[in-house]
């Protein structure tokens, strides 16, 4: 199957004067306002490869419905995933010619894709899109740093409440989150087995911090106990 880019390369010569209208909600992931550039938007079905590791970095991707993680593997077989990627999120500004994670689709998703160089040679006209374009390097990196410090110096406990409060503010919810990704995604997310993180996630629950009415849904019973996990 054709990952996204090696599709594009097939269509966008046919588009020529196709332009694809977005709208963008909040995160934290995202600027506010789109950078408005022509391209395509494609749809993926669940578990579909959108970008593959080592492919050429030629496109902007952001996802306009569902949710995306972005992956490595690593030499032993272990599996790291990089982010999760909702709803208004970027991804593609990569440093190197290639990428180096894979991006698959956890739901069904649609993806709008804009040409790298297009989107360059554009900034260099508009302040408008290079602030953009600024805007969502900066948040990634951020999204990076904050990664880092989860996986380096973080309890198991702490980990799970820092994602689970992460969760939340990116849905804007303070009183349920809903889970797409699966616990073994969570766990190569943070660094911690699949055992763990349902030991942890059940240990939030006995402790009323949180209600599992599904594996996939969570309740958050104390939202200033949560906080005072993601902020240790």
């Amino acid at each position: 199957m054709l990952t996204a880019a090696a599709t594009a390369r097939n269509i966008l010569p046919e588009m020529k004067d196709r332009s694809a209208g977005i709208v963008v909600k909040g995160s934290r992931f995202a600027p506010s306002n789109f950078i408005g550039l022509m391209g395509i938007t494609m749809h993926f079905e669940r578990g579909a490869e959108i970008v593959a590791e080592e492919d050429p970095a030629e496109y902007v991707y952001q996802v306009i419905s569902g949710t995306v993680r972005t992956c490595k593997l690593l030499s032993n077989g272990r599996r790291q995933i990089g982010a999760f990627l909702m709803e208004g999120d970027y991804f593609g500004m990569e440093a190197r010619a290639v990428h180096c994670f894979a991006a698959e689709a956890i739901t069904d998703a649609t993806i709008h894709m804009i040409n790298r160089n297009t989107a360059f040679a554009a900034a260099g006209r508009d302040p408008e899109i290079a602030r953009a374009l600024w805007d969502i390097t900066a948040r990634s990196l951020d999204a990076c740093q904050q990664h880092s410090l989860l996986l380096g110096r973080k309890t198991a406990l702490e980990k799970i409440g820092s994602f689970l409060t992460e969760m939340a503010e990116r849905q804007g919810s303070h009183a349920e989150i809903d889970l797409p990704m699966s616990r073994q995604d969570i766990a190569d997310y943070l660094g911690l087995t699949i055992e763990t993180v349902s030991r942890t996630m059940t240990q939030l629950e006995c402790a009323g911090t949180i209600a599992l009415p599904t594996s996939r849904h969570v309740l958050v019973k104390r939202r200033q106990e949560l906080a005072r996990l993601s902020a240790c």
